[in-house]
């Protein structure tokens, strides 16, 4: 037999065992759907009448006198992903308990309906499972201006818990009074911005840093390229975070009626503080005038009745919660006005079909503009940007749709909401206006590219690459275990510089701005709200209502309808879509493997996961990105 032959066979074999792994795993999936589809019987009935009343008024009963209790167990998000009622049910099947998001849309929503409704006399504050990320200040705001004008209107307004994050504790400090667990604590830390910085460790591994890039303050990439943060990015962050914590004290000290520099004291000087206390958070929150009242839980419920009165049951006060409440809300439009339609770009910007609240995707968010366009009750367009950006694809693939929405002489008003950074403002740039908060982070005008190459990784272990190639281009099949050629690094290099000079000419025309004082304010560089209103970045501040009212202004409307554009489903595609994948995930195999593992060794894994999430991100067809990776 000869050597061909032999090769020949092996690859046969090989092939014949992945067509057999293959077929296991189809025979898997089947039965998989077979089981799904037993539980879908068992449902159908319901879900159907769920999709036949879609539409009418749900009749869910308010107590006459009750508080609205603010338990906000979950994630503060813009836009949250759209909920599968059968995912749902495949979740509490399998005991999966996956934390859920809370719009802030929503929680606004709620708050204002509260205010006027006779039904509830007060909002009880339930703050200890709410959580927040590091850049959804302007959210937190956002909210914490809507519970001091339902205070203002008279009504009681009381926060409850265990302990208080930095987040939580700013809505907390609007409240009329701040009860607090006699063992909790309260611990502000201000504002940080830190990195791991891995150049030393990829040199010891051999491993090669490819890294294209225009911008003096385009930090993306200095992990890689740096064991510290370089000073001009050092510049950047302290400028936008002194902002957001000048913010932060500004607006607690105000609420608390406390003397300016109180909370920046607690803050700095924590320790001295707890000294003068026996080492108590609690009696140091206590005692700068932070919380109102230490008692255990039992207290506090005592207290909660005594001040909204008893449930029926008598075991609690009298309140609706959150979820429920906001279930009873009817929409305030009848749906005989023009209407304005409210479009979320929410996420990292990625090429093609995205579901919302997971990523914008740039076909998605496209295909919604386009949509609103062709709609002759739309009479203008607010585009709500919270994303750090990401595919510069995909991000001009949703400018063309916002340049024609123009061209069909429809106002376009772009309201930022924490984040519009890097290709989050590449789409914001040719709006008619631009709204932001003053705790906005935006900005980042820059494009960069990055990959790594191990060919001398693998030159230790005594694996090399070669071959011959047809073209000056064809050694790129060989790069990752083989090199970068010089020649396609440079062509890459060219590719992103085309992309900065395009970015800041789009800047430019929209913003009817100097190229050259684009390049000026961009480089990458990050800038907070109120600095970029200066910078003529945007143009005015305020909050998503501002920016619906001057839409309206614009196009002449005085009687409208807000209306969200959202990706429409059929109740197929929401309950048969990605039933496998739903039903493996619910099962909750991966999570129990988890839990067996110490914690240290748990976080790892987690971690290990997120950055597989954050790299499946990354999928610009020219490997070119306008994103701000510092503001994530």
């Amino acid at each position: 037999m000869s050597d061909n032959e032999s090769n020949f066979t092996v690859w046969g074999f090989i092939k014949g065992a992945g067509k057999l792994i293959i077929g296991l795993l189809l025979l898997v999936q089947g039965l998989i759907g077979l089981v799904v589809m037993l539980l879908f019987v068992g449902v159908l009935v319901s879900v159907t009448n769920g999709i036949a009343g879609k539409g009418e008024k749900v009749s869910i009963s308010i107590p006459d006198a009750a508080a609205l209790h603010l338990n906000l167990n979950g994630v503060l998000v813009e836009q949250a992903e759209d909920v599968d009622p059968f995912e749902v049910l495949i979740e509490e099947a399998y005991g999966v308990n996956k934390p859920s998001q809370i719009e802030v849309h929503d929680l606004v929503r709620v708050i204002r309906k509260a205010k006027d409704d006779k039904r509830i006399t007060g909002i009880v504050l339930d703050l200890g499972a709410l959580q927040v990320s590091p850049s959804s200040a302007s959210k937190i705001h956002y909210v914490a201006a809507e519970l001091k004008k339902f205070k203002d209107s008279g009504k009681k307004l009381v926060a409850v818990g265990d302990f208080y994050s930095q987040d939580q504790y700013l809505l907390a400090a609007t409240a009329n009074k701040i009860i607090m667990n006699d063992n909790g604590n309260i611990v502000i830390y201000g504002y940080g911005r830190y990195g791991t910085f891995v150049k030393s460790f990829l040199e010891k591994l051999k491993i090669t840093s490819h890294v294209f890039r225009v911008g003096t303050f385009k930090s993306a990439v200095e992990p890689y390229l740096r064991d510290d943060m370089s000073p001009e990015a050092k510049e950047a962050n302290r400028a936008y975070l002194g902002v957001l914590w000048r913010e932060y004290i500004s607006a607690i000290e105000t609420a608390r009626g406390l003397d300016a520099g109180t909370v920046d004291n607690y803050a700095n000087n924590l320790g001295s503080i707890m000294e003068t206390v026996d080492g108590s958070f609690a009696k140091a929150a206590l005692k700068v005038g932070l919380v109102d009242q230490l008692s255990s839980r039992a207290e506090q419920s005592a207290y909660l009745i005594s001040e909204f009165g008893k449930e029926k049951d008598g075991k609690s006060y009298s309140h609706v919660n959150f979820r429920r409440y906001l279930s009873s809300i009817e929409d305030a439009h009848d749906g005989g006005n023009p209407n304005i339609a409210v479009i979320t770009a929410s996420g990292v910007i990625v090429d093609g079909e995205a579901p919302a609240g997971q990523a914008a995707g740039g076909d998605t968010i496209a295909a919604l503009l386009k949509k609103a366009r062709l709609d002759e009750d739309v009479k203008a367009v607010v585009l709500r940007v919270d994303s750090p950006g990401g595919s510069a694809f995909a991000s001009d693939i949703i400018r063309d749709e916002i340049l024609a929405i123009k061209e069909a002489s429809k106002p376009v008003v772009v309201s930022m909401g924490s984040l519009a950074a890097s290709g989050g403002y590449w789409i914001a740039a040719p709006a008619d206006e631009i709204w932001a908060s003053p705790t906005t982070i935006t900005g980042s005008i820059g494009i960069f590219g990055y990959f790594n190459t191990f060919e001398n990784t693998a030159a230790e272990v005594g694996v090399f690459v070669d071959g011959v190639g047809t073209t000056n281009l064809s050694p790129i099949l060989a790069t990752g275990i083989g090199p970068l050629p010089e020649s396609i690094a440079d062509i890459i290099q060219q590719s992103i510089e085309y992309g900065y000079d395009r970015f800041v000419t789009i800047v430019g025309e929209g913003r009817d701005l100097d190229k050259t004082y684009v390049d000026s304010v961009g480089q990458g560089r990050v800038w907070i709200g109120e600095r970029a209103k200066d910078l003529r970045l945007v143009d005015k501040l305020g909050n998503l209502d501002d920016a619906v009212a001057s839409a309206a202004k614009m196009a002449a409307l005085e009687e409208y309808d807000v209306v969200d554009m959202v990706e429409k489903k059929t109740p197929f595609e929401r309950i048969l879509g990605n039933m496998s994948s739903q039903v493996l995930a619910a099962s909750g195999r991966e999570d129990k493997i988890r839990s067996r593992r110490q914690g240290a060794v748990k976080t790892l894994i987690a971690k290990a996961d997120e950055q597989l999430a954050f790299f499946e991100e990354f999928n610009d067809p020219n490997a070119a990105y306008a994103r701000c990776l510092a503001c994530d």
